[in-house]
């Protein structure tokens, strides 16, 4: 066997070993493409796309801290005498959307959570300290169902008046909302703010909107139940260095959209003397506050004048501490009382 033969016949034998070892190689499987989280700029800031979809969502919430206190005979009312109490709150929201024929399809959760341990004696021990769904609703082409607060609970943004009941119920609603002009009528189950039985249904409307520096806004509402008539209108005006609100009120009888008397008048002036810091003094008057055997409004009357004080210490942190003094005067043989309550508020939102 000559040298050429040789090296033909090795290089044979090479090149069939290495066949065998490539024919037995793991090949790795080529990796899957991340889809990365995208932001939806479609609906306002803070959206992004749910992955695998064409759904934006937004999370947003709060973390409160706050010191409630009262002083005097008014202190009964609230939080079981001379005394303070303190509560802890969380909300978290979660704002679901995407564009379809009719419009963009909404739909909102929010959960809040409270620690209240020594709340007002006139809630549970359930109620102050609870998780519950605080609203649930789809909204589209201007229809909302589900449970929603209404338009009702949107008051001054001191904490002095008391133009509002807090409602928040199982509504089926629609809104025309222009932008600057909107109205709408809602069919709602009315809660246990007052007891009448039967029916539980309420029908609310609203007509508001802009004009140039004013703001306005009529409610109507009825308490099928109580058979009672309920109406607030609201102004807002930019005057020199702040905002000025006047809100009227009427029910001729307690139901579940107004109870604290037959009629009323607030005003407040919300001065933003800085960048962060926001001064508003308010006041209310309230007549016929007491109510007799019948289930109407009997005469007595309240007043009650405030100031709130909002600052905000870095961006999503601010404070709010808030001072008023109430007085009652009854006519149906109760004692007059009069007051000082307020609080201190801490809030982280994001």
């Amino acid at each position: 066997m000559n040298i050429k033969s040789l090296l033909l016949g090795s290089a044979a034998a090479l090149a069939a070993v290495s066949g065998a070892q490539a024919a037995d190689a793991i090949v790795a499987a080529e990796p899957e493409p991340v889809e990365y989280v995208r932001v939806c700029d479609a609906y306002g800031t803070g959206y992004f796309y749910i992955p695998g979809t064409e759904t934006c969502l937004k999370i947003q919430g709060y973390i409160r801290f706050q010191v409630d206190w009262s002083a005097g005979d008014i202190a009964d009312q609230t939080y079981g005498g001379e005394d303070w109490s303190a509560r802890t709150r969380g909300q978290v929201a979660f704002t679901a959307k995407s564009d379809t024929e009719y419009g963009p399809l909404t739909g909102v959760i929010v959960y809040q959570a409270n620690f209240r341990p020594n709340g007002p004696a006139n809630l549970s021990d359930s109620v102050q300290n609870s998780t519950v769904i605080d609203q649930a609703y789809i909204d589209i082409a201007g229809f909302r169902v589900g449970k929603f607060v209404n338009w009702w609970d949107a008051d001054f943004s001191g904490e002095t008046e008391s133009i509002n009941n807090n409602t928040n119920f199982n509504s089926i609603r629609y809104q025309y909302d222009s932008g600057d002009f909107y109205a709408g009528l809602a069919v709602e189950e009315l809660t246990s703010f007052i007891e009448h039985g039967g029916n539980n249904i309420g029908i609310d409307g609203a007509i508001g909107g802009k004009f140039g520096a004013i703001k306005a806004e009529l409610l109507a509402a009825y308490d099928v139940d109580a058979e009672a008539v309920a109406l607030r209108a609201v102004v807002y005006a930019d005057i020199g260095p702040g905002t000025f609100g006047l809100a009227g009120l009427y029910a001729d009888k307690p139901n579940n959209y107004y109870k604290n008397g037959e009629w009323a008048i607030a005003a407040q002036y919300a001065v933003k003397a800085t960048d962060k810091f926001t001064i508003t003094p308010a006041v209310q008057y309230t007549d016929s506050i007491d109510v007799n055997a019948d289930g109407d409004f009997d005469g007595g009357n309240e007043w009650r004048a405030g100031v709130t004080l909002d600052y905000k210490i870095v961006e999503n942190l601010s404070t709010k501490l808030t001072v008023n003094y109430i007085s009652q005067d009854h006519d149906n043989g109760d004692e007059d009382e009069d007051g000082v309550k307020g609080f201190f508020r801490l809030q982280r939102s994001f």
